[in-house]
Parts: structure tokens; C-alpha cells; sequence
């Protein structure tokens, strides 16, 4: 069975265009290296095109980029997970000098898993959308 999780909706303080070009390409991660919380994640690596997060009890996530719609979407796909899922950034622009953000996560779980991960997938996606809203896109 299909599920989704989607954060809040996030005002971002930057132009979609710039908030895009950052976020397409994953080595501009270096600039939130010092916000991840290092009890959460034990080791965290990327390049342009993969993340890679090892976590307490998950283990090894790598997503890869599977689709860049200029400006408004990314796509992501898992390479390895306890859990495959897809997750995705969606941009909208407000004016000249802002734009909206929405993560999705989808994965396909069985009613006994769901009931195990959806807290933790939907406070995790609202974690990671904290972060992107707080980094200087300029």
C-alpha cells in the first residue's frame, strides 16, 4: 500500500531560481554540514548527484537524483535503504525574492510498518524542511 508524507508548507526568504540551484546539486550541501545533529546521524556524505546518511538503528540510507525539473521539482530515489521510498523537493515561486517548499516522501508499506514509521517519517520530514528553510540560498 502506497503512503505519503508531506511537510508544512515553508515560506523560503530566497528567489525559487536560487533555492533550486542550490538544491539540485547536492555538493552545496557542505553549507548545513555544521546543522545536522550528530547524535542523529553517525556519517553523512554527498556529491553532486547522491546523499548518503548513516543513522542510529536505520542504518544506511543513499538516495540518488532521479529527475530535475527546472525550476520547481527534484526527485529523489533510494539506492539503499532498510525501507524504499521516493522523496521529492517541490518549489513554487511568491515574489521575486521568495519562493514555497513542500517535501514529499512515498513509500510502499504494509499496515504493520506504516504503523511503525509514520511518527518518525513525518517528524523527520519536518526536520529536513527546517534546515532547508534556514540556509542561505544566496
Amino acid at each position: 500500500m502506497s503512503s505519503k508524507f508531506e511537510s508544512s508548507v515553508r515560506e523560503i526568504p530566497h528567489s525559487q531560481t536560487s533555492v533550486y540551484r542550490c538544491l539540485s546539486d547536492l555538493s552545496h550541501l557542505e553549507r548545513i554540514r555544521d546543522r545536522i545533529p550528530q547524535d542523529k546521524i553517525e556519517d553523512f556524505s554527498f556529491d553532486s548527484d547522491h546523499i548518503a546518511i548513516k543513522a542510529p538503528m536505520v542504518g544506511e540510507i543513499r538516495l540518488h537524483i532521479v529527475d530535475r525539473e527546472e525550476p520547481k521539482t527534484i526527485k529523489f530515489e533510494t539506492e539503499q535503504s532498510p525501507l524504499p521510498f521516493n522523496f521529492w523537493i517541490q518549489l513554487l515561486p511568491l515574489t521575486e525574492t521568495s519562493c514555497k517548499m513542500k517535501l514529499t516522501i512515498k513509500a510502499e508499506l504494509n499496515p504493520f510498518i506504516k504503523g511503525m514509521v509514520q511518527k518518525p517519517l513525518q517528524e523527520g520530514i519536518e526536520k529536513i524542511a527546517d534546515v532547508l528553510q534556514m540556509i542561505n540560498y544566496e
